[in-house]
């Protein structure tokens, strides 16, 4: 093992020195941006599928190549093997995703059940595959009443622990019955130009870290447990 002068607890040979040739993209990028979108209400006229099915017509008008996923008839984490059809479906769209959308309605002060259920569902680890870690990720939320902050900073909080890429801005639409037409669509307000703004962020961030993503997740104490455990192998067969 090598060591550091001044950094005698760092191995030199598992700390890498970052530069700007090593955050090269990786691997042919020229399909358009994969973005999934998450939403956490069940209800017949839901503020929050109305807001990400407007976030989808603006992704995809900015190109980007966009999955719903429906969170109708996915049974409670845990309650199920993980080969149910939905959890199955919910994974897999998790793999294609670069980048992702969350919106929740705010309920008692956080995120609903639905919402939450359906991240409970997304494994940190499968096998040696991470299905959210290295994606951006798009937090919105629609009130009921006067705005709320809430819900954002739960999924901030939510996205984090997941490993991914969240992005500065965020939409928080108060009122929310206030905001869309009968047929569902946003009318024009500051709110709907925020959500465009988000959305333009979000594919901009995409683009600039996909094929990155390995580099930019790689990190020095999972390198050296790695190490570790490779010695103990290497012991255990002596």
């Amino acid at each position: 093992m090598t060591t550091i002068p001044n950094l005698p607890n760092l191995q030199a040979e598992l700390l890498d020195i970052p530069t700007v040739d090593k955050l090269a993209p990786a691997g042919a990028m020229d399909h358009p941006p994969r973005i999934l979108l998450l939403y956490g209400s069940l209800r017949e006229r839901s503020f929050s599928r109305f807001l990400t099915f407007e976030a989808a017509r603006i992704l995809e008008h900015f190109g980007a190549d966009v999955r719903i996923f429906d969170p109708l008839d996915l049974p409670m984490a845990g309650s199920v093997p993980e080969t149910h059809p939905k959890v199955v479906e919910l994974r897999d769209l998790c793999l294609w995703s670069e980048g992702q959308v969350w919106c929740s309605p705010e309920r008692h002060g956080a995120v609903t059940a639905v919402m939450k259920n359906q991240i409970d569902w997304i494994p940190l680890e499968m096998g040696a595959i991470r299905p959210s870690q290295g994606r951006t990720l798009a937090v919105m939320q629609v009130c009921g009443g006067s705005q709320s902050f809430n819900v954002v900073n739960t999924l901030r909080l939510l996205g984090r622990w997941m490993r991914m890429f969240t992005i500065p801005n965020q939409s928080s639409v108060p009122m929310a019955y206030k905001e869309f037409d009968d047929a569902g669509r946003m009318k024009p307000s500051s709110y709907y130009d925020r959500v465009v703004d988000v959305m333009e962020e979000l594919v901009k961030f995409t683009l600039l870290t996909r094929g990155r993503t390995d580099y930019l997740t790689d990190r020095y104490s999972e390198r050296s447990e790695r190490a570790r455990e490779a010695i103990d192998r290497q012991l255990q067969k002596i």
